[in-house]
């Protein structure tokens, strides 16, 4: 996986894309009761005051971000918000971002969560990449057998799309992390959101903003090694 981060601008020049891809699930629409205070100035020789903010809100549901990092350019491509994250979710999230280059070569970057393991996906992968064998039966036999059978293929490096899989535990290794906390920070934070529509809007135009001024690919330094002995 470190390796395929050091490659990253090799591949994108060769039409590859590497792309960091997770859910960011329980996104709450929180209204703040009354309206933030801003900063004032200090005057006439008093202290200025900060920022205040309500403490109490009023939910108004959550939203599921599907995100992908591309780790060549640093930009968020084909998002998906909804407010589940099952594996036609997943699937469909996938479809529409091999949508934006049918042709090409996709490797995904994913932690080992079951529905980024799933039988859906493994079909759907089948399908574009012109798989006619037999898949078998989920849970008795073949390539669908059982999860670890179905991330072997998944993770084939023959495929034109494929995903290669964080280690257990080890989701930091995933660079969307990094990009969610981002996010987080400047978005999500101290925001106040009367609805999950402009919860979801939002971000998308957040995104949008990001990809425009703030987008670059993060200066990754860890080379794979243990971090402890």
């Amino acid at each position: 996986m470190c390796d395929l981060y050091e490659q990253a601008p090799a591949l994108h020049a060769q039409g590859i894309h590497l792309v960091s891809t997770d859910e960011k699930t329980g996104i709450r629409a929180l209204e703040r009761a009354e309206p933030t205070k801003p900063m004032q100035p200090g005057v006439a020789g008093q202290a200025g005051k900060i920022e205040c903010q309500e403490y109490e809100y009023i939910r108004h549901g959550t939203q599921c971000l599907t995100a992908n990092f591309e780790v060549a350019t640093g930009k968020q491509i084909a998002p998906s918000i909804g407010q589940t994250r099952t594996e036609p979710d997943f699937v469909a999230h996938i479809t529409q971002t091999v949508s934006t280059a049918p042709n090409d070569q996709w490797i995904f970057i994913a932690d080992q969560l079951n529905t980024h393991q799933s039988e859906l996906l493994v079909r759907w992968v089948a399908s574009q990449i012109g798989y006619t064998d037999n898949l078998g039966e989920k849970g008795k036999s073949g390539i669908l057998k059982s999860m670890s059978t179905r991330a072997e293929f998944l993770a084939n490096p023959e495929h034109r799309i494929r995903f290669v899989y964080t280690p257990k535990h080890c989701s930091w290794l995933n660079q969307i992390e990094i990009w969610f906390s981002i996010l987080v920070r400047r978005l999500l934070k101290r925001a106040s959101f009367k609805s999950t529509d402009e919860l979801r809007q939002r971000i998308l135009e957040f995104i949008e903003y990001f990809n425009a001024t703030l987008a670059k690919p993060f200066k990754w330094t860890y080379k794979g090694r243990p971090l402890m002995v």
